[in-house]
């Protein structure tokens, strides 16, 4: 797909509309009105048997109902993984009534969650117009990850020295799937392993404070530049993944200056 700044509508956003079709079919249905166990049933339930539609031994199957927020968060876990991929294009402007026709729902849900991505700084507001995806360079790439290695080098070794062994352990399925997300080159799955990753790391920290503010800048130094540049491919993500190993192997080993080295290094790189 090649996004547009035409705000009339156009083809689905691509990868993004198989996220929350699901979602989006169920929010669809109505309610279903059940008939009281303990009551008469009315008139219209009556005739309804008489159609043929139910039966008196036929017990209808209740059908879950999305609630908007529900549907609004899958369209905002979409959007994130269709920044990250690139599908949405830094300096374009997206409306939500249009993206609301290529998502099959209302223009409300999206632009609640553009909103929430305004004030990620994902994007900003353009007064009748829609949302415009916020141009990055370099240099807020660097000063990220700069913040990024602030927080985070003295946390782990600090957690080097404290954490027992098998806490650690158990955080290798999560580095292990960063590999395999890294194999498959796609960068929005990798994204969300990185940050799965590296939350278990800073969770044994139990500073939940701490865990919010270094996903807060996590997640902003995976959005892409403008211009697509240093943008990540395949050979990148595995590096990236190889890197998440060693250090896990470092923190298991409680190897305090290689923990050090990795991570310093890991940040870094971006």
């Amino acid at each position: 797909m090649t996004p547009s700044s035409d705000t009339s509508g156009g083809g689905p956003v691509k990868g993004v509309g198989r996220d929350v079709e699901r979602a989006v079919g169920e929010a669809r249905v109505p309610p279903q009105t059940r008939a009281s166990s303990d009551g008469p049933r009315s008139r219209g339930e009556a005739a309804s048997g008489v159609r043929g539609e139910h039966t008196h031994s036929e017990v209808p199957i209740p059908r879950p109902v999305v609630q908007r927020a529900s549907v609004r968060g899958q369209i905002l876990d979409a959007l994130r993984k269709a920044l990250v991929a690139g599908e949405l294009r830094p300096g374009e402007v997206y409306s939500a009534p249009a993206l609301g026709e290529r998502f099959g729902v209302s223009a409300t849900p999206v632009r609640e969650a553009m909103q929430q991505l305004a004030l990620e700084g994902a994007v900003e507001v353009v007064p009748n117009r829609g949302f415009r995806v916020v141009e990055r360079g370099a240099r807020e790439l660097a000063e990220l990850a700069e913040v990024r290695a602030l927080i985070e080098v003295p946390v782990l070794v600090r957690l080097a020295r404290t954490v027992a062994v098998e806490r650690w352990a158990e955080l290798r399925p999560l580095a292990e799937a960063t590999v395999r997300a890294a194999s498959s080159g796609c960068r929005a799955t990798y994204a969300e392993t990185d940050r799965a990753f590296h939350r278990g790391v800073l969770g044994l920290s139990g500073n939940e404070q701490l865990v919010q503010i270094a996903e807060d800048l996590h997640r902003r130094s995976q959005w892409p530049l403008v211009g697509g540049g240093l943008s990540r491919g395949r050979v990148d993500l595995l590096a990236d993944a190889a890197e998440h190993v060693a250090l896990l192997d470092a923190l298991i080993a409680r190897d305090v200056d290689v923990v050090r080295g990795l991570v310093g290094r890991h940040f870094g790189g971006g």
